[in-house]
C-alpha cells in the first residue's frame, strides 16, 4: 500500500513539475512576444517620425518662394546677376529669370551698382533681346545706378547681346568675347533615304509648310528666303550693339562676321572696356566691396516640373532647326 502511495506521489510532483516547466516555457514566450512586439512598435514609430520629417523637409523645399543669397543690412552692397549657360527659355540662363534678378536689384536702397556675371556661348536673340532691352530701360529709370557686364570664360553672341547693354565690359585677357552672327543648323538625309530605298511621303497644305524638311531635297528659294531671315536677325544685332557700345567700337570687316577673340583683343577693338573680375569691379568701381547675389534660385518642384517640360520640348525640337546667337 506505501509503495502505491508513493509511486502515486511520485507521479504527482512529476506532473506537477512538468506543468510548472511548461507554464515557464509559456511565459518566457509570452514574454518574448510582447518585448518583440514593442520593439517592433517602437521601430515602427521611429521610421514613420523620420519618414513625416522628410516629407517636410522636402516639402518646404519645393514649396518655399525663391530666395536671394546673403542676407540685406544697412551696408551697401554690389548686385551681382549670373548669366551663366546657354540662353535659353526654360534653362537656367532665361529671359524671365535674368530680368527678375535686376528688378530685385533695382528695387533695393541698398544696391550701389549691379554687376551681370557672364559666362555664355550665347543662345536664343529672343531671350537676349528681352533682357537687353531691360537693361535699357532700366538704366533709364536708375540713371544713379551703374551696371556693368564680367565675362569670365566666354561671352559670346547672345551673351555679348545682353552685355552690350551695359555700361561697361570688363573681361580676363584670356576671356572669349564676340561672334556677333547669327545660325541656324540642321541635317540633311535625302541622299541616304535614295540610298537605303526608303520613299519619303508627305503631304502638306501651304506651299513652304515643309520648310527645310531634312528628309527633302533642297530647295533654293527656301534657302534664300531663310538666308533673308538669318541676316534680318543678323542686323538687329549689329545695331543692338552700335547702340550699346557707340563710339568705343572700332569696327572693321570682321567686327559683326561672327569671329571671336580674346579678351585682351576685345578691349584693342572696343568689344569691352577694361579687365577686371566680379571682385575687383565691385570693389574698385562700384565701390561696394560686399556683393549680394540677386540670380532667382528655383524652387526644387519647379526645376522639376521645367526638367520634365524641357526634356519633351528637347525631343520635339529635335526634329527642327532653330535660329541661334552662337
Amino acid at each position: 500500500m506505501e509503495n502505491e502511495q508513493g509511486s502515486a506521489v511520485d507521479d504527482n510532483d512529476i506532473a506537477e513539475n512538468k506543468a510548472g516547466w511548461e507554464r515557464e516555457v509559456l511565459e518566457k514566450l509570452a514574454l518574448a512576444a510582447v518585448t518583440e512586439q514593442r520593439r517592433a512598435r517602437r521601430w515602427s514609430v521611429f521610421f514613420k517620425g523620420l519618414m513625416f520629417l522628410y516629407l517636410i523637409v522636402i516639402g518646404a523645399v519645393a514649396f518655399y518662394p525663391k530666395f536671394k543669397s546673403g542676407v540685406s543690412d544697412d551696408k551697401e552692397h554690389t548686385a551681382v546677376i549670373d548669366v551663366v549657360g546657354v540662353i535659353a527659355e526654360g534653362e537656367g540662363a532665361n529671359a524671365e529669370s535674368i530680368i527678375e534678378g535686376l528688378r530685385d536689384a533695382y528695387k533695393d536702397e541698398k544696391t550701389k551698382g549691379i554687376v551681370l556675371n557672364i559666362n555664355s556661348p550665347g543662345g536664343s536673340p529672343v531671350q537676349s533681346g528681352y533682357v537687353y532691352e531691360e537693361i535699357r530701360r532700366l538704366k533709364i529709370e536708375h540713371p544713379d545706378i551703374p551696371i556693368y557686364a564680367v565675362v569670365s570664360d566666354i561671352c559670346a553672341s547672345g551673351g555679348y547681346y545682353i552685355a552690350a547693354a551695359t555700361d561697361k565690359i570688363f573681361v580676363h585677357k584670356s576671356s572669349m568675347i564676340g561672334s556677333i552672327g547669327v545660325l541656324m543648323n540642321g541635317f540633311g538625309f535625302s541622299n541616304v533615304m535614295e540610298k537605303l530605298g526608303v520613299e519619303r511621303r508627305l503631304l502638306i497644305a501651304g506651299k513652304h509648310k515643309a520648310l527645310l524638311d531634312p528628309f527633302s531635297p533642297v530647295k533654293e528659294e527656301e534657302t534664300k528666303f531663310m538666308q533673308t531671315l538669318l541676316d534680318n536677325v543678323h542686323q538687329q544685332f549689329i545695331a543692338a550693339v552700335r547702340v550699346g557700345r557707340g563710339d568705343r567700337l572700332h569696327e572693321t570687316e570682321d567686327t559683326f562676321s561672327g569671329l571671336i577673340w580674346t579678351g585682351e583683343q576685345g578691349v584693342e577693338f572696343g568689344l569691352a572696356d577694361d579687365f577686371g573680375s566680379v571682385d575687383s569691379v565691385a570693389r574698385d568701381i562700384v565701390g561696394a566691396k560686399k556683393k549680394m547675389n540677386f540670380t532667382p534660385q528655383e524652387r526644387l518642384l519647379d526645376k522639376i516640373a521645367g526638367t520634365l517640360g524641357a526634356s519633351f520640348g528637347h525631343a520635339i525640337g529635335q526634329v527642327f532647326t532653330s535660329v541661334s546667337l552662337r
